[in-house]
């Protein structure tokens, strides 16, 4: 019997190529996906790894044999295929392991309307029914067809931002021979940006550098190509091109905290009094700045699901994350770092100042970055870390993830890996020398459980 218990994640399927994830766990999640939404066409996109053409074909053949119709969008970015689902009003699978190394794969499923599908809707049912065996072809297979929708995606992106109006930018733009290279010429085409690439070719094997900005050392090239182009802006794409990571004039990374205000206050802009959603490892300047400017904070877990779920319920109009992922009510809820990058350049080139300085009204706290440790036992490590500041006076604490430690002048967050024996600390105060004493306290506590 199969087992994809090491693969089924919380939101997604991840996995070693061809160990874990093959043709065969492909075709069968396919037929799987179709039984379990009862979808009658579903859109199926990939990314540019090597093996993602084959687990694409055979996932489209498994929906197919069960009767449903697929549409193959073909290479395409994440987002790229959240719109094929939100346009096309049709469940959508893409084959992509995001930031991962080549040598894994993945599929990203999503309900019609690029809906969230992770382990609580759907996702777990897909996997028990892919594990009990292969599901016999119908009498009436569906078809699979071809469509180009990177022209349609390009214009929608650009037509909820317009730019057209705004200063000449340039812009380097590194694509870690991710899908940023393929959606980038499209979107970009026709804006007043001049675009300096970076590792534009299409090559999963990741041959410059890993396509995972949120290791500092992956913004290296991004950040002397800015400088030595005296460009006004440098973004840095994820390998499936749905998270977007900026860097200013002068080659210093923007916190994602940092854009999710700035989007938000234009967002805010355009609809007074709307709700924005953060999640609780996002600066705590980002709540202040929401309702600075009329708008509705809401706080949620971490992790895409969440965020799109509490969207829906609350109506927002925008949600970030401090991962990079922003979601936008005009595009079906769904993450999209193209749409973010578009209102950032739309930001700095409808005003003369430099992005270090225009940024500078949205980040006003010391943050620590997010640190790992490696512990025997989660529970035990978490329980500790409670017990040292259960009684510390004016401290608040909750459990919406982990736990959340919050006083006047600091806070820190300690939550556990979904799929690692790790703990995860993030920490933000007033200033760099608050946030080394906070964080020092409570990796020696995390620390002494390891």
């Amino acid at each position: 019997m199969l087992d994809l218990g090491t693969i089924v994640k919380a939101y997604d399927i991840r996995g070693l190529v061809p160990e874990q994830l093959d043709a065969q766990v492909a075709h069968r999640v396919g037929a799987a996906f179709v039984h379990v939404t009862g979808a009658d066409a579903l859109v199926v996109g990939y990314d540019m790894r090597p093996s993602s053409p084959e687990l694409a074909a055979a996932f489209a053949d498994g929906a197919a044999g069960q009767g449903a119709d697929v549409i193959d969008i073909g290479l395409s970015s994440t987002d790229q295929l959240y719109f094929a689902s939100g346009h096309l009003d049709l469940p959508g699978a893409m084959f992509t392991a995001s930031h991962n190394p080549a040598r894994y794969n993945g599929i990203k499923l999503c309900g019609a309307g690029a809906a969230p599908f992770g382990a609580e809707s759907g996702l777990a049912d897909v996997r028990a029914l892919a594990e009990s065996g292969p599901l016999q072809r119908v009498r009436q297979p569906g078809t699979v067809s071809r469509r180009d929708v990177l022209a349609a995606y390009a214009d929608h992106l650009t037509g909820l931002v317009d730019i057209s109006r705004n200063r000449r930018l340039t812009v380097v733009v590194d694509a870690g021979n991710g899908m940023a290279g393929h959606t980038v010429p499209a979107v970009f085409r026709d804006l007043p940006v001049d675009i300096v690439p970076l590792y534009f070719e299409l090559d999963g094997t990741f041959p410059n550098h890993e396509a995972n900005p949120l290791d500092p050392d992956n913004l290296l090239d991004l950040q002397a190509a800015v400088r030595s182009a005296h460009a006004d802006i440098g973004l840095a794409f994820d390998g499936d091109a749905d998270r977007c990571f900026v860097v200013d004039e002068t080659g210093q990374p923007v916190s994602p905290s940092t854009i999710t205000a700035l989007v938000a206050v234009r967002e805010l802009a355009r609809e007074p009094g709307g709700t924005v959603i953060h999640n609780l490892i996002t600066s705590r300047a980002v709540p202040e700045i929401i309702r600075e400017h009329g708008g509705v904070p809401v706080r949620t877990r971490v992790g895409h699901s969440f965020i799109k779920e509490e969207m829906a319920r609350s109506g927002a109009i925008f949600g970030g994350e401090h991962s990079a992922h922003y979601y936008f009510r005009d595009f079906w809820r769904a993450d999209t770092g193209m749409l973010a990058a578009l209102h950032v350049l739309a930001a700095l080139g409808s005003q003369p100042r430099p992005l270090s300085e225009l940024v500078r009204a949205f980040h006003r706290y010391a943050a620590s970055g997010e640190i790992n440790s490696r512990v025997a036992d989660q529970a035990r490590a978490m329980a500790a870390v409670e017990t040292a500041y259960a009684g510390l006076a004016g401290a608040q604490l909750d459990h919406v993830d982990g736990l959340t430690v919050q006083t006047d002048g600091w806070w820190f967050n300690v939550r556990p890996s979904n799929t690692e024996p790790l703990l995860r600390l993030n920490v933000e105060a007033a200033d760099d020398a608050s946030v080394e004493r906070i964080r020092d306290e409570v990796l020696s506590v995390i620390r002494a459980e390891s």
